[in-house]
């Protein structure tokens, strides 16, 4: 089966980012306010977020497809003809706890929990009867629980306005790997597990500051990269539902660049690029076609200060470029909404 078009892994779940490995879901979303500029206060931090997005459109490279037509498209890899998917529903509550010194480093630790739907028709046998519409190759599932946890440490002591700095850190396999369907028949893509099963190498860097010309102006941006040192081997439990062997995530790199407006009291609006670029997945279990991709979202945001010690953030990306490998399925939106606290 076809494995989950996320790109990033996680990053649904990252401070840079936010969720789960996917190329076609809003990872690339910053809502990390210490590298925006408007909250690296020496302390403690408490950050949770919570994202929806629905996966419900079929994409071929640049272009939208109906199921009529990927239902007689062959996968090159494998000769096959391609999986037809109906949707992947995904709800994403990510916690984050944050440490600054405010002098020179400061470490999240990120922790999602996930709801995941997923439907596909499965791949057809030529005939025009086992795949879709009639869904009678595929299967449904239904998963929930923890993720991968990220560690995620940042280094800014390089300039008196501490206002760059270095990130560097790893995400963990803490997320199940061994999900079935819902009527216990098929495993669960790799892709589309609560975990990754890899153990993964995050670096990154990031800037903010006030325009010159305009101090009710600012500005951020950050580059992250992330890749596996170590991956995973499909279990000897799975191996007459799935394709047994490793399984190892593509590399992904992820920007965001925002301005944000400065002059309201309590409110501060803004808007961003983010932009994720992710390798196939690669290894015996992994679909090595219709994984990875590029995608660019233009995301208008809000955020309010509640108090001197509260701050609330709503954010909605829109795709404004997508060019995905395959055959994959893509949100039309993501919406994203969270509380930060600070003490």
């Amino acid at each position: 089966m076809k494995l989950n078009k996320f790109l990033i892994a996680l990053v649904l779940s990252s401070p840079i980012a936010g969720a789960i490995a996917c190329a076609s879901c809003g990872c690339s979303l910053n809502t990390d306010l210490s590298t925006q500029g408007m909250g690296s206060n020496p302390g403690w931090t408490f950050d949770i977020r919570y994202d929806y997005l629905n996966q419900n459109q079929l994409r071929s490279g640049k272009s939208t497809i109906s199921p009529a037509t990927a239902l007689n498209i062959t996968n090159p890899k494998n000769g096959q003809l391609a999986e037809v998917e109906g949707f992947t529903k995904n709800n994403y509550l990510t916690s984050s706890t944050d440490y600054n010194n405010g002098e020179t480093w400061g470490v999240s630790a990120v922790l999602p929990f996930i709801q995941r739907e997923h439907m596909t028709y499965g791949v057809d046998d030529g005939t025009g009867t086992v795949g879709w519409p009639s869904g009678a190759a595929g299967y449904t599932s239904n998963s929930r629980g923890l993720g991968d946890v990220k560690v995620i440490g940042r280094y800014f002591g390089f300039a008196e306005q501490k206002d760059w700095g270095l990130q560097f850190g790893l995400k963990l396999p803490t997320g199940k790997t061994n999900q079935t369907s819902t009527n216990g028949s098929s495993a669960v893509d790799p892709g589309l597990q609560l975990g990754t099963g890899s153990t993964d190498l995050i670096l990154g860097a990031y800037k903010f500051s006030r325009f010159a010309f305009a101090d009710d102006w600012g500005y951020y941006g950050n580059i992250q990269i992330q890749t596996a040192v170590a991956s995973k081997n499909i279990p000897g439990n799975l191996a007459t539902l799935e394709t047994p062997g490793n399984y190892r995530p593509g590399d992904s790199l992820n920007g965001s660049f925002g301005i944000t407006y400065h002059a309201f009291e309590n409110w501060v609006p803004s808007v961003q690029f983010n932009v994720i670029d992710k390798k196939s997945d690669s290894g015996a279990a992994a679909d090595t076609w219709s994984t990875g991709g590029t995608l660019v979202y233009l995301t208008p945001g809000l955020l309010y200060s509640a108090s001197d010690v509260m701050q609330i953030f709503v954010n909605v990306q829109l795709p404004i470029y997508q060019n995905l490998n395959g055959i994959q399925l893509a949100p039309t939106s993501v919406t994203s909404v969270g509380v930060r606290v600070h003490f």
